[in-house]
């Protein structure tokens, strides 16, 4: 079923739109959420809060891109998980990730930095539409969906050394561009 239709039955409120978004996504919202989450009851949940979630939000919004619209809510929706399951202990995969971004995108959790949180999603926004697609897909796959090293690696048919230069060169480029605009990092 093509999205458009999908989005139609969640207009209408029809129930449908559920088995069809799960018939049509689970494979890709799972490993969206599997990336995040090791427990397997927590991954199903998870899917099905986001089906929820989606639910909830179909209507007012309507998504112009159904996919990434679903695959945004599955990430944060596992995000959340995570941060309610590892209050106080960590996902050794997922520090890793976010370890490797901390050198060149500053923490902006404080009231006082929302203004600077919205400037600096515009910068990021306009740092990745100007890198080179292959350049842009491989830093959204690392740091979006949180996809390994290796993983990169094998499905460039490479070496783990490359993915790593190559995403150490985008992150030290990122840095430069957000000092250029004036976000201390």
């Amino acid at each position: 079923m093509q999205d458009e239709n999908i989005i139609e039955l969640y207009f209408s409120r029809n129930e449908t739109a559920i088995s069809e978004t799960d018939k049509k996504y689970s494979s890709y919202l799972r490993k969206i959420i599997n990336m995040v989450l090791a427990n397997k009851e927590d991954q199903e949940e998870c899917l099905n809060d986001t089906y929820m979630t989606v639910w909830g939000k179909i209507p007012p919004d309507r998504p112009n891109f159904f996919r990434a619209y679903i695959a945004k809510i599955a990430r944060n929706t596992a995000l959340n998980r995570y941060d309610y399951n590892n209050a106080a202990k960590r996902n050794p995969n997922l520090e890793l990730i976010l370890s490797e971004l901390e050198d060149c995108i500053p923490d902006t959790y404080t009231v006082e930095d929302e203004i600077e949180g919205r400037y600096l999603r515009e910068l990021l926004n306009s740092f990745l539409y100007g890198l080179e697609a292959d350049k842009r897909v491989l830093f959204l796959r690392r740091y979006w969906f949180g996809i390994s090293i290796e993983e990169l690696a094998s499905e460039r048919g490479c070496g783990k050394s490359k993915i790593k230069t190559a995403l150490f060169r985008i992150r030290n480029n990122l840095r430069e561009y957000l000092e250029k605009e004036g976000i201390k990092v």
